[in-house]
């Protein structure tokens, strides 16, 4: 069948369409990567500027006591780097989301929908986290009540993410100078005029003074930690923007993978001190302190009231908390949209379009918001961080183990429909069973003992788990087909994806190569309307 006789369906022309601002469901093509390692570097630690650490911070050394949430908090970044670090590389490198990863990463096309649906659940979390902190702001600032504030938080986000990455970049690069001015400055001027502050900050003990060293509370603490271990998808969301890695650039380009990458955990640990010193300064020094010492608006209030006046001290803790809200919320509303988005158009086989989830995901942040979840954060964060350990955890040990020390997995990144078996049970079968089980014992299935422990059940399991179903299925679900139909080479002389161009012959653009197979009904066919393709008549068929 010729491509004159396949009309493109209106479905793939709108998608398409619509996708190509931000690329929303594919990869990310050489001709539209036009930012520097430097820019994108900055742009994804500019989506870290969130106050959630402090209060992260906080609520874990208020329960905990100083010296096991230091602890706590280390394990975290040790956890996060180690992970964090090969996925970050895998898509610079190849310019995929971390969805597009996880497919041929032990996933299958439709089983990496689970870890999407974990993904989202993240961003609209952590989108009620800072949006509640917002509305704190607002409170103080200008009187506004918190219900309001809630609404406000999340409606000023709307018009912000509706062209993607191209207004992000410039949003986060503007306003990074002016946050680390209002964030570090207060922090600093602590330190060098009331020294006596850090005597205090490391011999507190927690709210009921029982903070003794604690291998259970230190794990605790790190659960709590944890839960922002998928904050690396949402740096990937920028990092795939990254441009091909070459000579003239491999210094830059790996300096601002790992930068943006796994080390937001670094600014992201230095913020949980911050937030547990910064609280437990409040706690010393107003009465009444214990009640608001996790609120990073009142954090940095009391401070900034012992350097400029009243008026002026109000005014900035509000502007550092609404710039921090924006500059995270606009990433988690981006970020949370992409995914539902991804998972409703593969099960659908329709692309209801970007937009209609953005909607979904900020109306479940108000909800939450508007239920008081910054009253349970601990409980909350706890227990979602089971399930994004194991995702993460089973991805980067799919990359680093089952890819290159054991070939089984294929090295390269698969993702689109027709290559992949549906579902692998390798990592699917992976974050089933460790997120379960993490999760009961989080809940105390397995005893009290056992309890505080629960995200190293989820770390070890996601780490054992995917090697040993690998070898017992002896890879033999990561690739329905090795041979997409494609004569033109994938990638370049420097193992770049090619900036080769073909026509699609369902919706009539011209895509790069590496988001393009051949199609069954002749021509070649790009990933989306091949995701759109509900009568199957572009996928071709399996290999045996």
């Amino acid at each position: 069948m010729t491509q004159e006789m396949t009309p493109p369906a209106p479905t793939a022309v709108g998608a398409a369409r619509e996708t190509l601002e931000d690329y929303t469901l594919r990869f990310a093509p050489r001709s539209y990567r036009r930012w520097s390692p430097g820019v994108v570097g900055v742009t994804a630690l500019g989506g870290i500027a969130y106050l959630a650490d402090f209060a992260i911070g906080a609520n874990i050394g208020i329960a905990y006591g100083t010296t096991n949430a230091l602890w706590g908090i280390a394990v975290f970044a040790l956890v996060v780097v180690a992970t964090g670090t090969p996925v970050a590389y895998y898509a610079a490198r190849y310019n995929l989301d971390l969805d597009l990863i996880t497919r041929g990463s032990g996933f299958g096309y439709h089983g990496s929908i689970l870890t999407n649906v974990i993904f989202a659940t993240f961003t609209f979390i952590f989108f009620a986290l800072e949006g509640s902190i917002m509305a704190q702001g607002l409170e103080l600032g200008l009187g506004i009540p918190v219900w309001l504030g809630y609404a406000l938080s999340t409606v000023i986000i709307f018009p912000l993410v509706v062209h993607g990455m191209s207004l992000l970049s410039t949003l986060q690069l503007w306003t990074t100078p002016l946050w680390l001015v209002l964030m570090v400055l207060p922090f600093g001027y602590l330190v060098a005029a009331h020294p006596e502050s850090v005597t205090a900050f490391l011999a507190y003990r927690g709210e009921d003074g029982n903070g003794a060293p604690s291998l259970g509370a230190v794990m605790l603490a790190a659960g709590v930690c944890l839960s922002l271990i998928a904050q690396i998808a949402e740096q990937i969301d920028y990092l795939r923007f990254m441009p091909p890695k070459t000579p003239e650039n491999a210094r830059r380009w790996w300096a601002a993978t790992l930068l943006a990458g796994p080390g937001w955990v670094l600014f992201g640990a230095v913020k949980q001190v911050v937030g547990l010193f910064l609280a437990v300064y409040v706690i010393a020094t107003v009465a009444g302190g214990a009640r608001v010492a996790n609120e990073p608006v009142q954090q940095f209030l009391l401070i900034y009231e012992d350097l400029v006046p009243g008026w002026l001290a109000v005014t900035l803790a509000v502007v550092l908390v609404v710039i921090s809200q924006i500059k995270i919320n606009v990433t988690n509303a981006y970020s949370g949209s992409l995914a539902w988005t991804n998972s409703v158009t593969r099960v659908t086989g329709r692309y209801p379009g970007r937009l209609v989830f953005l909607g979904v995901n900020l109306a479940i942040a108000l909800v939450l918001m508007e239920a008081n979840m910054f009253d349970f954060l601990n409980t909350v964060l706890g227990f979602y961080a089971n399930m994004g350990i194991a995702w993460i955890v089973v991805v980067a040990t799919d990359i680093v183990v089952n890819k290159y020390l054991l070939g089984i997995s294929p090295k390269t990144p698969e993702f689109r429909r027709g290559m992949l078996y549906p579902v692998n049970p390798v990592g699917f079968g992976s974050v089933v069973v460790a997120g379960g089980l993490s999760i009961a014992t989080f809940f105390g299935a397995l005893g009290p003992a056992v309890q505080p422990f629960s995200p190293l059940v989820a770390i070890v399991l996601g780490f054992v788990l995917p090697p040993v179903l690998a070898v017992a299925t002896r890879g033999r679900y990561y690739l329905r087909r090795r041979d997409d139909g494609i004569d033109e080479p994938m990638y370049d002389e420097h193992g770049n994806p090619s900036a080769a161009v073909l026509c699609c012959v369902a919706c009539g653009q011209d895509l790069e190569r590496p988001d393009m197979t051949a199609s069954a009904a002749g021509g070649h066919v790009c990933s989306l309307c091949l995701a759109t393709d509900r009568a199957g008549e572009h996928v071709l068929p399996a290999q045996h």
